[in-house]
C-alpha cells in the first residue's frame, strides 16, 4: 500500500445518494470528473476488469464472438433508423471538422446491423451472435448515485442474427441462460421481470433486476409468479356492463370543490348515494399533459382515470417514448379556451368534440361505468355520466400507479412492490433495424429475406456498483472473493521488524502460489490500517501483529466478522485452503 495509488476518505462525498456511491468513492475506487463521469482508479478498475471477465466467459461459452466497435459513429445509420431523433436530448452528438454529423453510441444495434450486412449474405451464415464490451454515452439528464446512473458506462452490448422467429428463440434463451450464469457468479440477488421494449424496438423484452432497497425501478411480483416492471403491467380493460338503468346524466353546483377529496365530500353531503357513500374511485379525473415529440411539435393530451388513482410518472414516459410530457401551463390553457381548469369533463374531449383534444382513459374505464366529474363549467360536476353512452374516449392508456395488493393481471394472486436496479436487459428485436437497413440473406430457395435480430445488454461499470449495494455494511465494502481487487489483505500491525518480515514472507508465499494480496506496509497506526481494511473490503484480512511472538496471527472474514488466531507455521495451508473453500467461516471453526 505504499506504491498502491488509492487516498481513502474520512467523510463521505457530497453528493453520494446511495451507499455504494459512498464506499466506492470514499474507499478510492472510483473519482468523479465530471457530473455522471467517473475515473477508475486501481483498485476499482481491477474490479472492474474481473466483472468483465465473468461477462466475456460466460458469452464466449455460448457461442457468442468478441468484436470491438467504435464510440464515434455516423450519423446515417441512427437516421436511417429514426433514433437520431427519437433519442432526443439523451444523445451526445458532434460535428467534425468537415461539419458532419456524429454521435457517441448509447447503443450499437445499428453498427452491428451494418457490420453483418456487409460480411455476410447467406443462410448458411446463420445463426450468428456476437458482442463487445464497451463505453457508451447517453446524456442522462439527472445523472446520480455515482456510476449507476452515469453519462459514461461500460456495457456488454451482445446482437444475435437468424434467418426466422425461431431462431431468434433460440438465441434469446441462449442469452437469456448467459444472464443468469453472469448474475448467479457475481452473487447477486435479482429478479428477471417482463419489461417495455421502449426506443428499441421489438415484440418482447425481460430486465435482470438486482433487488435493492435504494433502485430507481420498481417491480411487482404476485405468489403465482408473475414479474414485470411496474411500466410494463398492464391492467385488463374492464368487461363492458349494462347501463340500462342507469338514471340520466345531470350537472351540479359543486362549489369550493378544488380536490378530490372535496368533491367527495360534498357529493356525500349533497347528493348521497343509496347504496353507499362516494368514494375517490367513484370520479373521473382528467389530466391535461402537453406532449412534446422528438422532433419538437408540441401537441395536448388529456388523460381520464379513477380519482383515487395517479398517473405513475415512469409508466406514463415508458408509454409516450420517444415522446415527453409536461403538466399544462397557464399559456397552454389560454392557447385552449374550451378547456376550464379544475371542472374538464369528456364532453370537452376527444377528436370528434370542438376541442379535437385526444382522450384516452385508463382500462378501468370501460363502457358501462358511471362517474362523477367535471361539467366543462366552472363550479360544476356532472353525476351519473356513463362511458359508452355519454361519452366515447378515443382510446386505452394504461398509466395509473400500480398499488400493493392489486391483482395480478394473469389472475395470480395480489401483487407486491419490490424495488430494483436494472442490471442487464434483453429485447426481441424481430426485424425493425434489419428493414430500416437493408440486411437481408439469400434462404434456402434463394430468395432474399430480411434477418431477424435480437439485442441484448449488461451494465457492467454498473454491476460493479450493484455489488457493492448488495455487500457492503456499515463499514465499508464487502467483496465477494471472485470479483475482489485482492483476495488477501495483509495488515502490518506494530512497529517490530519481525512483523514486518513476516508480513512480507506471508504475502510473497501467497502470491507465489497465485493469491493475489493486499500487504498494508504503511508507517500509520494500526487503528488507521484497520478502519482502511474494512474500508477496502477485501474477502480476507489477515492481521500481523503482536501475537506473533506467540507464533499465532488472526485471521479476519471481512462479511462474517469471524476470526481467529492461527499457527504461523500453518498460516499459508489455512489461507490457500480456505480460498479454495471460499468459506471463512466454516474454515475457522
Amino acid at each position: 500500500m505504499t506504491e498502491l495509488f488509492v487516498r481513502t476518505l474520512r467523510e463521505d462525498p457530497a453528493d453520494a445518494e446511495v451507499p455504494s456511491h459512498r464506499w466506492l468513492v470514499r474507499a478510492g475506487y472510483v473519482r468523479r470528473a465530471a457530473p455522471g463521469i467517473y475515473s477508475w482508479l486501481p483498485l476499482g478498475y481491477r474490479v472492474l476488469r474481473k466483472v468483465e471477465a465473468i461477462v466475456r466467459e460466460e458469452m464466449e461459452l455460448m457461442g457468442a464472438q468478441e468484436v470491438h466497435l467504435p464510440a464515434l459513429l455516423p450519423r446515417e445509420p441512427y437516421e436511417a433508423t429514426n433514433r437520431w431523433t427519437e433519442y432526443g436530448p439523451n444523445l451526445f452528438r458532434l460535428k467534425d471538422r468537415r461539419g458532419n454529423d456524429m454521435l457517441l453510441g448509447p447503443t450499437h444495434e445499428e453498427i452491428f446491423a451494418l457490420m453483418v450486412k456487409d460480411l455476410y449474405n447467406s443462410y448458411k451464415d446463420l445463426p450468428l451472435s456476437l458482442f463487445q464490451i464497451q463505453t457508451k454515452y447517453r446524456d442522462e439528464a439527472r445523472p446520480r448515485a455515482g456510476i449507476l446512473r452515469g453519462r459514461e458506462f461500460v456495457m456488454k452490448d451482445s446482437y444475435s442474427f437468424d434467418i426466422d422467429e425461431s431462431g431468434l428463440q433460440k438465441s434469446y434463451d441462449a442469452h437469456r441462460d448467459a444472464y443468469i450464469k453472469i448474475f448467479n457468479r457475481l452473487g447477486l440477488q435479482y429478479e428477471i421481470v417482463a419489461a417495455m421494449s421502449g426506443a428499441m424496438g421489438g415484440s418482447a423484452s425481460e430486465e435482470f433486476l438486482g433487488i435493492a432497497e435504494n433502485g430507481e425501478d420498481t417491480f411487482v411480483r404476485s405468489p403465482g409468479g408473475y414479474a414485470a416492471n411496474v411500466e410494463a403491467v398492464r391492467i385488463p380493460p374492464a368487461e363492458p356492463i349494462p347501463y340500462d338503468d342507469a338514471p340520466a346524466a345531470h350537472a351540479e353546483d359543486t362549489p369550493d370543490t378544488p380536490t378530490i377529496d372535496t368533491l367527495v365530500a360534498l357529493a356525500n353531503d349533497r347528493f348521497p348515494r343509496a347504496d353507499r357513500p362516494w368514494q375517490a374511485g367513484d370520479t373521473l379525473k382528467n389530466v391535461v399533459l402537453m406532449i412534446t415529440e422528438p422532433d419538437g411539435t408540441r401537441r395536448p393530451l388529456v388523460i381520464g382515470l379513477p380519482g383515487d388513482r395517479e398517473v405513475d410518472a415512469k409508466r406514463l414516459e415508458a408509454q409516450l417514448e420517444p415522446a415527453t410530457a409536461e403538466p399544462f401551463g397557464a399559456d397552454d390553457f389560454a392557447a385552449h379556451p374550451g378547456l376550464v381548469k379544475g371542472y374538464i369533463g369528456p364532453a370537452a374531449l376527444g377528436k370528434e368534440s370542438a376541442t379535437k383534444i385526444e382522450y384516452l382513459v385508463d382500462p378501468r374505464v370501460g363502457t358501462g361505468t358511471r362517474w362523477l366529474t367535471g361539467a366543462d363549467e366552472p363550479g360544476r360536476h356532472v353525476f351519473d355520466l356513463v362511458c359508452g353512452r355519454d361519452f366515447t374516449p378515443d382510446g386505452l392508456i394504461d398509466v395509473a400507479e400500480i398499488r400493493e395488493g392489486d391483482p395480478s393481471p394473469d389472475g395470480s394472486g395480489p401483487l407486491h412492490l419490490a424495488r430494483g436496479m436494472e442490471l442487464g436487459h434483453i429485447f426481441q428485436l424481430g426485424k425493425k433495424y434489419a428493414e430500416a437497413l437493408g440486411l437481408q440473406v439469400l434462404d434456402q430457395n434463394g430468395k432474399l429475406v430480411t434477418v431477424t435480430m435480437g439485442s441484448y445488454g449488461v451494465g457492467v461499470s454498473r454491476a460493479v456498483a450493484a455489488v457493492a449495494e448488495d455487500t457492503c455494511d456499515e463499514k465499508g465494502l464487502c467483496w465477494p472473493p471472485e470479483i475482489a481487487p485482492y483476495r488477501v489483505h495483509i495488515v502490518a500491525a506494530g512497529k517490530g521488524s519481525e512483523i514486518a518480515e513476516y508480513a512480507h514472507e506471508l504475502a510473497f508465499r501467497l502470491d507465489e502460489a497465485g493469491v493475489e494480496v493486499l500487504l498494508d506496509d504503511r508507517s500509520v497506526s494500526p487503528g488507521v490500517k484497520f478502519a482502511d481494511s474494512e474500508i477496502l473490503g477485501m474477502p480476507t484480512i489477515v492481521v500481523v501483529g503482536r501475537g506473533l511472538a506467540d507464533g499465532m496471527i488472526e485471521v479476519r472474514d471481512r462479511r462474517s466478522g469471524e476470526r481467529t488466531d492461527i499457527a504461523t507455521a500453518d498460516a499459508l495451508g489455512h489461507l490457500l485452503a480456505l480460498i479454495r473453500n471460499g468459506n471463512a467461516a466454516e474454515l475457522l471453526v
